[in-house]
């Protein structure tokens, strides 16, 4: 095995590249002032005994700039739903129509906005950890092709090619952050 070991950078790219994906999902989510059927995406509700998107309870609509309505299709749900969303931190007041629930988008002050900033900080430091995992996961199969016989050579080439991909995609989580903070911090 020794001279013959190629890492499968491939793999450790599609991982990162989800960690990526997962991150714009997590900054769509977080409102800007306006309403969005994609800041209800990550919220996850108690229904039939597993974690369920709130899009698979219900209609998410948008029938105006600043209200979001959810009709949620099982009334036995719609407690569940409410308090999946009192419970996100989006820092949202549901109110309830029968089996609507309204969720009013108030205009954002600064308090809020810098609340949300720090949210997508906090978005952006789990992308990080997801990337710093693969990256882990490609310095342990190095580790172990060393252990089979590699030379240090290569485990040293193996070792910065691991270092820099993860560099590149913590940088591109760097720059997303910075872009969505400051689309929050845009009056």
């Amino acid at each position: 095995m020794s001279d013959d070991f190629i890492l499968d950078t491939d793999d450790l790219t599609r991982r990162m590249d989800g960690a990526i994906a997962n991150l714009r999902v997590e900054f769509a989510s977080l409102r800007t002032g306006r309403a969005s059927a994609s800041i209800l995406e990550p919220i996850m509700v108690d229904a039939y005994g597993s974690q369920t998107p709130i899009n698979q309870v219900g209609t998410v609509n948008v029938p105006e700039s600043r209200m979001v309505t959810v009709n949620v299709w099982d009334k036995g749900l719609v407690s569940k739903v409410e308090k999946a969303i009192r419970e996100s931190g989006l820092g949202i007041n549901p109110q309830l129509n029968g089996t609507i629930i309204m969720l009013p988008i108030p205009e954002l002050n600064e308090e809020r906005r810098t609340q949300l900033t720090k949210v997508a900080g906090t978005y952006a430091e789990n992308g990080r950890v997801s990337i710093r995992n693969v990256r882990r996961d490609g310095m342990d199969q190095v580790k172990k092709a060393k252990n089979d016989g590699m030379s240090e050579d290569d485990q040293k080439f193996w070792e910065g090619a691991v270092q820099e991909m993860t560099n590149d995609y913590i940088k591109r989580v760097d720059d997303q952050l910075e872009i969505k903070q400051a689309e929050i911090m845009q009056v």
